[in-house]
């Protein structure tokens, strides 16, 4: 049997990871298989299931991997056996399966949480396509039901960058969506102070939410999404016919499965290769690895931001591990930090630094960069040919994003 790499996940770092794996073996006139192993065949620009527009958002898979010599399988990888460096799979036709593997890169990426509270009522989410066009559904369909304060209200719940997000498209959207002047109502909760977590951003966030009309709820527990809305701690009840979780994050269970020790993330830990810490041929990218970003000893958040340069250097070095030339692999660094938040209406916000201290730029001048960083800058090749494909895969961790 040929040797073969084996990359799970179809997301920023396992699409790279192939992809910068494919580039390698090319420069080396090799001939090892490649298979990137995913449940969907589409490659999801996550980061914009929040916006009203979905139509950009799933790109075929096989349109950036077939230029390249990259097999897709479509299916579920359900356990790693990495002693006999076997994959566990379940296919479309729920049939199990097994695939052996010589190198593993782990990118099945990461899931919302959820809180511990009771939840009776339907509720939504933007953390995939799937659940964003569910949301979508839901919200055409308001319009056919009875006028009234819970159809006209949206609950957003978890005040972090992608509430935030969501929250101010909600108001623009809900208003298009009626024929009568009722006034819609947006309410964002958090249990902390909403916008904290943009640093020196801090007061532009609340600025923009109250701009665009979201009531901010802070330092706010829930109790429980009931039939018919949400209850809070403090007994208050918020008709509402939209509940949108955007409570966190937590990384894919298949990685608890290796047997290392994960952080609060449910992350593994890898080494500036990306090699998974004390297991040999495993290297994890993207959401479901823990990498040290700097000498300061700041870890790689779940973003896209570090999941791309994770999954190119991830795929690299597994191919010259597997290759002999371990000398040739790259060791993964990203000091530069930076935050670029969509307020909706009211434009962006634009920070640097861990601590998000720096202000770069804010408004219509941060959105255009969004939009270009959202639209541009994180997308396959529009017309990828193997050259094309094989330029975007470069091993590199590309420089912050200019302010003009």
């Amino acid at each position: 049997m040929a040797s073969r790499i084996v990359v799970v996940g179809g997301g920023f770092s396992g699409l790279w990871a192939a992809a910068s794996a494919a580039r390698a073996r090319a420069a080396q006139g090799k001939d090892f298989e490649i298979v990137l192993v995913s449940p969907d065949p589409f490659h999801t620009i996550r980061v914009r299931c929040y916006e009203t527009d979905l139509a950009p958002l799933r790109l075929p898979l096989d349109a950036t991997l077939a230029p390249i010599g990259v097999y897709r399988l479509q299916a579920r990888v359900t356990g790693i056996d990495a002693t006999r460096h076997i994959l566990l799979r379940s296919g479309r036709d729920g049939e199990d399966d097994r695939l052996e593997y010589d190198r593993l890169i782990l990118a099945p990426g990461s899931a919302l949480t959820l809180p511990p509270v009771p939840i009776a009522g339907q509720t939504f989410d933007v953390d995939t396509y799937d659940g964003a066009a569910r949301l979508d559904t839901h919200l055409a369909a308001l319009k056919n039901l009875p006028p009234g304060e819970a159809t006209h209200t949206a609950v957003v719940i978890g005040g972090g960058l992608v509430g935030i997000e969501v929250a101010c498209e909600l108001p623009e959207r809900l208003r298009g969506l009626f024929a009568d002047d009722r006034p819609v109502r947006v309410v964002l909760i958090d249990r902390g102070d909403v916008g904290a977590d943009m640093g020196e951003g801090a007061q532009i966030v609340r600025d923009a939410l109250a701009r665009v009309g979201v009531d901010v709820r802070s330092r706010t527990v829930l109790a429980g999404v009931e039939a018919d809305g949400v209850a809070l701690g403090d007994g208050t009840h918020i008709p509402a016919a939209t509940v949108i979780f955007a409570t966190g994050m937590r990384a894919s269970p298949l990685v608890s499965t290796l047997g290392v020790t994960c952080d609060t993330l449910g992350r593994v830990p890898v080494d500036a290769f990306m090699q998974v810490e004390g297991l040999a041929d495993i290297y994890a990218a993207g959401d479901c690895a823990s990498a040290s970003a700097d000498a300061a000893g700041h870890k790689t958040v779940m973003s896209c931001q570090h999941a791309r340069p994770m999954g190119r250097l991830a795929g690299h070095n597994a191919a010259c591990d597997l290759m002999g030339r371990p000398e040739e692999r790259i060791a993964f660094s990203a000091p530069d930090y930076v935050t670029i938040l969509d307020l909706g209406p009211a434009g962006a916000l634009y920070t640097e630094g861990w601590e998000r201290g720096r202000l770069v730029a804010c408004g219509s001048e941060a959105k255009a960069i969004k939009q270009m960083i959202n639209g541009t800058r994180i997308y396959p090749p529009r017309a990828p040919d193997r050259e094309a494909v094989f330029e975007a895969a470069t091993p590199v961790i590309q420089s912050r994003p200019a302010a003009h």
